[in-house]
């Protein structure tokens, strides 16, 4: 039954579980799911103890089934080229270490990649050889400046006599949180033969992935729990047919993995055989033992939106434009400025009134970190709340989600409370504290 209950303060207070001294500015790192998701997942929690291997073995797996048809109607892709994975970095994680790399291989990705992600690369360096190749972004920037400086980058590799093996991308980034033209990045890849690796974290449920299947990415990783209201962990893993031979295993590799035929050897037993033909679901199917529930919630999930909230342009359309709103109140609140490029997504990104030199009135460039440290302990600690704090081109920001459970005044509040961090932080306040989280 579809109810008329309006975004903001009524929609929190009647679907959402946050506590009411708390104030949920910053959905886009962990997401959150509303009450009729979570008696779905509280439900298949208790089938699973009522029958643990009735519901294991049998049940959850076509279950499992549902849901990945679902989410493949959803973003109009191969329900056969879709699995669902703890969450976005285990994706670039699978792909990365599944690829083989050979001596001059190179991955190619922004500095404004996500943390772990990045982090990987390094991790691949040390074990395998792979070298990293980072292109510099500075924002705001135009989408015709990213695509040139990426292909100048390939350009680049390919005249040191290497190869660009795979790049890696997103479709928004996480700090700043700005649309990437990734469709544009894919088709480059194309262009010039190197596979593409899109980290969709925060894509679906985010901006528009309909066009998912046209755009052909070799491979696409989204959480489902930040933006879709689904419960963590959850997020889709999108292999087309033509590269799942890429992808010898799961992680972690379990019983659902093929081993090469050795003469002689039978093969290994599998307790929890699937019914797919598809062997890569198949893989995908049981990755040891792990509580699967939320990914049995998408359905439900796509139930709310659509019905509840009124489908998903009604959705994104009323948080892009709280975030743009929002932002441009902050800004004139605190005399600065909003970053731009998330036009198209529902982050807004503030730029702080905290100048960063060694003259007077400035926070030390060697003190950047902790006063960044000391404004985040301080929302969590004394105000109930949390906002993305970041340093960009040696400047501090801060990055808002807009969502259907808040309003205008909540991002004015913290604007407010923001001007008077600052103030504070000018004083030199932030030396005198030591975080406590």
């Amino acid at each position: 039954m579809t109810e008329n209950v309006p975004f903001g303060h009524a929609m929190r207070r009647i679907y959402f579980g946050f506590d009411p001294e708390h104030t949920p500015l910053n959905h886009g790192s962990f997401g959150t799911y509303p009450a009729p998701v979570r008696q779905r997942l509280h439900a298949c929690q208790r089938a699973a103890e009522a029958r643990p291997d009735e519901f294991i073995r049998y049940e959850g797996p076509r279950e499992l089934n549902r849901s990945r048809e679902a989410i493949a109607s959803f973003v109009n892709i191969n329900p056969d080229e879709v699995v669902l994975i703890p969450n976005a970095t285990t994706g670039v994680n699978i792909v990365l270490r599944s690829l083989r790399f050979e001596k001059g291989d190179v991955i190619v990705y922004f500095s404004t990649v996500y943390g772990a992600c990045e982090k990987t690369v390094d991790y691949l360096h040390e074990s395998s050889g792979v070298e990293g190749e980072k292109i510099q972004l500075q924002y705001p920037v135009s989408d015709d400046v990213v695509v040139n400086l990426f292909e100048e980058k390939l350009q680049s590799v390919r005249r040191g006599g290497r190869v660009a093996r795979v790049a890696m991308f997103d479709t928004v980034s996480s700090l700043p949180g700005v649309r990437v033209p990734w469709e544009r990045l894919v088709q480059s890849c194309k262009d010039n033969g190197v596979l593409s690796l899109v980290d969709g974290a925060h894509g679906i449920g985010h901006i528009s992935l309909q066009h998912l299947g046209k755009a052909d990415p070799d491979f696409f990783v989204s959480n489902c729990h930040k933006w879709l209201f689904v419960p963590r962990a959850c997020a889709i893993f999108y292999v087309p047919l033509r590269n799942q031979h890429l992808i010898r295993s799961s992680l972690p590799t379990s019983h659902g993995f093929k081993s090469l035929p050795v003469a002689g050897q039978p093969e290994i037993f599998n307790p929890v055989p699937s019914s797919s033909q598809n062997d890569f679901v198949a893989m995908f199917e049981f990755t040891a033992t792990i509580d699967n529930s939320p990914y049995l919630c998408i359905e439900e999930a796509l139930k709310f939106r659509r019905e509840i909230c009124g489908g998903e342009e009604k959705i994104m359309k009323y948080c892009s434009e709280l975030a743009r709103e929002g932002g441009k109140r902050a800004a004139a609140i605190l005399g600065t400025e909003v970053m731009g490029n998330d036009e198209e997504t529902c982050f807004t990104n503030i730029k702080l009134p905290l100048p960063i030199g060694d003259g007077a009135g400035e926070i030390k460039t060697s003190d950047i970190h902790l006063a960044r440290d000391w404004i985040v302990n301080c929302f969590v600690q004394d105000h109930n709340t949390f906002i993305g704090t970041y340093i960009h081109a040696n400047s501090l920001w801060i990055r808002i989600s807009g969502q259907i459970y808040l309003e205008l005044e909540d991002i004015v509040w913290a604007a407010e409370l923001l001007e008077k961090l600052c103030q504070r932080a000018l004083t030199g306040e932030y030396l005198n504290r030591k975080p406590q989280h």
